[in-house]
């Protein structure tokens, strides 16, 4: 038979007994049922936040590339060549070159400041997905020379246009004239809408045939730059190093992290500031234990006088408590894990079941773009909030295991 050590046997023994104290037995209770709440909701939140930070980064990257190649302080001429030689990379799936600048389009007298991509649809589907959010048309009907234009779904609303219409579009690049810089205006017929989920794009972005965009800016045969995606978005950082060391000319390597700075910062920030709060749950179920073993320290004064008499030291005493606390707390952090775990697995499941039950729905289509609440667990969070909830309960034990090491066995027994 397995022998414990006399203190893990006495801590746990103290754990399963049936107390004489139900109150204390019920602090016990609540403050198990706290850390696991604690820890299932840290779980479940923080997995949320990362579904929608993955969702949003998705539906960004679908419409722009990983990294852009661009000339410091003026146009990427000779872009073909560039292709060819990034296209060696091994971690350079798909390249396409692109033309961006600024215009204005009106159509009866509405108008609109929009985002202009000159792109080449050969090329385009392989750095992004628009050709996926095409809700109308195709890449395809962008053709040289005849002028159309792909507006996103909300920028067409707006303007109140359809298929076939022609509109105007007015590029800040002017034509010097006997009477001044005359702005360059053509007319433009669309061909297709695309909705990308992102109002930055559905409601300020228009697509053009690269060399339609390269007549109208006055580009001659050159671009704006090189759009690349690579195979893992996250290790843009050492594939521009890789990069600059290949390339034989000075350019100017641009990054999604760069480009979309502030807003995944902020996503960042959200996500630390949601892990700081909900954290406090279980800090008070940690203050609980403290309340709950001191109560406890008290009720088994006599039991630690007999134990002292025995032969026990200040410091297995304290170890009995320290052992019996962390029980109350790791079983309420292992709740807290399968709970976590399960709700934040199954979210896909459980909210559209609360808004069948209650009625309405949390994130209606028609106001948000993400109508269903994305969940990512990802382990890390989860070790960490173990690890948090394992920390503070050890803590938590402390003060009461020291009380409890204190107790002289001769003041203890005087009045029994």
């Amino acid at each position: 038979m397995l022998k414990l050590p006399f203190e893990l046997f006495v801590g746990l023994r103290y754990t399963r007994a049936k107390r004489r104290n139900g109150f204390i037995s019920f602090i016990s209770f609540s403050s198990i049922i706290g850390i696991a709440l604690g820890v299932t909701a840290l779980i479940t939140v923080l997995s949320i936040m990362n579904g929608f930070q993955e969702e949003l980064r998705d539906r960004i990257l679908g419409m722009t590339a990983h990294m852009t190649i661009t000339e410091q302080h003026e146009h990427l001429s000779d872009w073909q060549p560039l292709y060819e030689q990034v296209k060696q990379q091994p971690d350079i799936l798909g390249a396409a070159p692109n033309i961006m600048e600024q215009g204005m389009l009106t159509y009866n007298g509405k108008v609109k400041g929009v985002a202009i991509r000159g792109i080449l649809p050969v090329y385009e589907n392989e750095v992004g997905d628009i050709a996926q959010k095409m809700r109308y048309g195709s890449l395809e009907a962008l053709k040289p020379g005849q002028f159309s234009i792909i507006l996103g779904k909300e920028l067409a609303l707006s303007l109140g246009v359809s298929i076939g219409d022609k509109v105007t579009l007015i590029a800040p690049q002017g034509s010097v004239s006997a009477v001044g810089i005359i702005p360059r205006i053509k007319r433009f017929t669309i061909v297709g809408f695309f909705e990308a989920g992102m109002h930055e794009y559905d409601s300020g972005l228009a697509l053009i045939h690269l060399k339609d965009a390269q007549t109208l800016f006055k580009y001659g045969d050159s671009v704006s730059g090189l759009q690349l995606k690579i195979d893992d978005l996250f290790r843009v950082g050492e594939v521009k190093q890789e990069l600059a060391n290949h390339l034989q000319q000075t350019l100017y390597v641009r990054d999604w992290r760069q480009q979309h700075l502030n807003f995944f910062k902020a996503i960042e920030m959200e996500k630390r500031m949601m892990f700081i709060v909900l954290a406090l749950i279980i800090m008070v179920a940690a203050f609980n234990i403290v309340s709950t073993m001191v109560m406890v320290v008290t009720d088994k004064q006599a039991d630690i006088a007999v134990l002292r008499t025995l032969g026990a030291t200040p410091n297995s005493i304290q170890w009995i408590f320290i052992i019996q606390g962390l029980v109350i707390g790791l079983f309420g952090a292992l709740l807290g894990l399968v709970g976590g775990i399960s709700l934040a697995s199954n979210i896909d499941v459980i909210v559209p079941f609360i808004e069948n039950l209650l009625g309405f729905k949390f994130f209606p289509p028609d106001v948000y773009y993400i109508s269903q609440v994305p969940s990512k667990i990802i382990w890390s969070d989860v070790y960490s909030v173990s690890g948090i909830a394992f920390i503070l309960t050890l803590l938590a034990t402390l003060y009461p295991a020291r009380k409890a090491a204190k107790v002289q066995p001769a003041e203890a027994l005087r009045y029994e």
